[in-house]
């Protein structure tokens, strides 16, 4: 690696139901999360590269808040993952730090749920339902998240600013599920009514299945807590909605 000045680390498994794997599956989301990180780091800091930028994610601070509830991370929000796939994320943060120095910065990046095209997650079953239904809840959820395209520019400002630290970027604006589903429909030219009233239906099918909370959780970054020196916002969400619905029809 000796060629390089920086070392930009994206391997990793993510999208697991956490709550149905074997013992087995736990292991290697260590491997690769945690200690494939942390080989890679020092192999990178051994052959003289200046710079270690590591995907994070919002996952180190557990889940959304359940329906009806709001969760607000802070610069000084604790860590506390909730399941195996967040606290491999935190082991590997540690890890990663504790070769931070003068000579080798770490840039860990907190991010928020990543869409674009062709990403997988609760964005692209949005999409599906965005094309489907006429109607859908509001229920007044909020949601921190970030256009790949606004990552792109930032992990280029990381490199050449020659950073290290913790950061947590993302888009200026939050959005609901129910304004994410409607900005969907709207770029494909279909209409989504979206109707209020669903919190207590949604509260009780939660207790169910995990994926209510998923979809219709509240988990957002404190205003500004994105924020960064340079801007780094190419794209607005409504931007950022309608790249990658052009680009989902010009495949």
């Amino acid at each position: 690696m000796s060629a390089f000045d920086t070392v930009f680390h994206v391997a990793g498994l993510a999208h697991s139901d956490t709550g149905r794997v074997t013992e087995e599956i736990r292991k290697k989301y260590y491997a690769v999360n945690t200690v494939l990180a942390s080989a890679v780091a020092k192999k990178a800091k051994s052959e003289g590269v200046k710079q270690f930028i590591f995907m994070s994610s919002s996952i180190v601070y557990g889940n959304p808040a359940p329906v009806g509830k709001q969760k607000i991370i802070r610069r000084d929000t604790p860590c506390s993952p909730a399941n195996f796939y967040g606290n491999s994320k935190v082991q590997a943060e540690k890890r990663l730090l504790t070769l931070a120095d003068n000579g080798f910065g770490v840039v860990l990046l907190r991010c928020p749920m990543i869409y674009g095209r062709g990403c997988r997650g609760n964005f692209p079953v949005l999409e599906r339902l965005a094309l489907k239904l006429s109607l859908f809840p509001e229920t007044g959820n909020k949601r921190s998240m970030l256009y790949v395209g606004n990552l792109a520019e930032f992990v280029r400002l990381m490199i050449e600013n020659e950073e290290s630290g913790i950061f947590w970027p993302c888009n200026k604006e939050q959005a609901g599920t129910g304004e994410l589903v409607r900005l969907i429909a709207a770029c494909n030219g279909k209409k989504v009514a979206l109707v209020p009233g669903f919190g207590p239906a949604l509260k009780l099918l939660s207790h169910f299945t995990g994926y209510v909370d998923k979809a219709f959780g509240s988990l957002v970054y404190e205003e500004h807590l994105g924020d960064y020196r340079k801007e780094y916002r190419l794209y607005t969400l409504e931007q950022s909605i309608k790249e990658t619905q052009w680009q989902k029809k010009r495949r």
